[in-house]
């Protein structure tokens, strides 16, 4: 667990206070936090609802033109990528093919190229392939229902009920790193972390409002105050709408297990591919290997990566033996 800034989060019961309710210090300012009895009175939808309204970003995937393909787009982009990198590419990209049937029109190797440096390239051509999936099997459009959601290319659990609750507005619980650690924290009174679960997904879904579209804002703001407030180093307690409730603070922020050290970059073959893809995206034309393995330092390494490379359908060799995207 790492603490905020301050260093000095500490606990103590306040003259006269109730059972179950701490004065919770923190960063000069002192919290009331009281333990509730049901875990729906800690995720309360109205003051969930007006920080949203308050503190949520004017993203363009949040707004109502977005749809269900601006949606999408979104969500792909985000597995494992911030916002601030997303921001620039899926813009270009949403001006380049605001609709599935625009991007299903070009090559695959079109969207690996407007991709650029956000990594994990493979989504590029799941997008692509789930372009050419919407356009063949739905119209063009980006279907609402659950099962059509999963059935297509790059979409898992998450990424469909996301889509289905933001662009639909449906009543689906939708758990990411952010809202899980919200739970945890708050309902569980732990700092639990890691991938979400059937059992996380459970839990929220008896937790979610009845009503389909105050569901779906309550899952933004859930995700929001995660991603803004109950982060993973330096929570700010103080900002938080659900500290009165909140089980971890009245527990006094109790450390969770360590986490994971986060995998290193340099001299990965994650690297190595990366640098391939670059100089694939800003070659016009088809390239011999040589031009590729020109910055190489370890050959076998080198070997290995364009192979995975050629093998994951992200770069293609042509009748001449050049490589070149898809």
């Amino acid at each position: 667990m790492h603490h905020s800034a301050d260093g000095n989060l500490g606990t103590q019961q306040s003259p006269g206070a109730t059972p179950g309710r701490r004065r919770i210090s923190t960063g000069g300012r002192d919290l009331t936090s009281t333990t509730p009895t049901r875990p729906g009175d800690v995720l309360d939808a109205d003051r969930l609802a007006g920080f949203f309204a308050a503190r949520g970003r004017d993203l363009p995937w949040r707004r109502p033109t977005a749809g269900g393909w601006g949606v999408l787009v979104s969500e792909v982009m985000l597995q494992q990528t911030p916002v601030s990198r997303v921001l620039p590419v899926y813009r270009e990209w949403m001006a380049r093919w605001p609709e599935p049937a625009a991007l299903a029109a070009e090559p695959a190797g079109e969207a690996v190229r407007a991709w650029g440096r956000l990594g994990y390239p493979r989504r590029a051509l799941r997008l692509h392939a789930a372009a050419v999936v919407l356009v063949r099997d739905h119209r063009g459009a980006v279907p609402t229902d659950l099962d059509s959601l999963r059935a297509l290319p790059g979409v898992g659990e998450y990424t469909a009920r996301a889509v289905a609750a933001f662009a639909y507005g449906q009543r689906h619980p939708v758990i990411d790193t952010n809202v899980r650690r919200v739970l945890s924290r708050a309902v569980r009174g732990i700092d639990e972390h890691g991938p979400a679960t059937a059992a996380d997904r459970a839990e929220l879904a008896a937790l979610l409002p009845v009503e389909p579209r105050r569901a779906a804002t309550f899952s933004a703001a859930v995700m929001e105050l995660g991603a803004l407030v109950c982060t993973a180093a330096g929570p700010r307690c103080e900002e938080c709408p659900l500290s009165e409730r909140c089980a971890w603070l009245a527990a006094g922020r109790p450390a969770g297990p360590p986490r994971r050290p986060a995998q290193g970059w340099h001299g990965t073959d994650r690297q190595v591919r990366g640098a391939i893809m670059a100089v694939l995206r800003e070659s016009p034309s088809p390239l011999p290997e040589t031009l590729l393995a020109a910055d190489r330092h370890d050959p076998a390494q080198w070997r290995r990566c364009l192979d995975s490379l050629l093998a994951d359908g992200l770069a293609v060799r042509d009748q001449a033996g050049l490589i070149t995207l898809p």
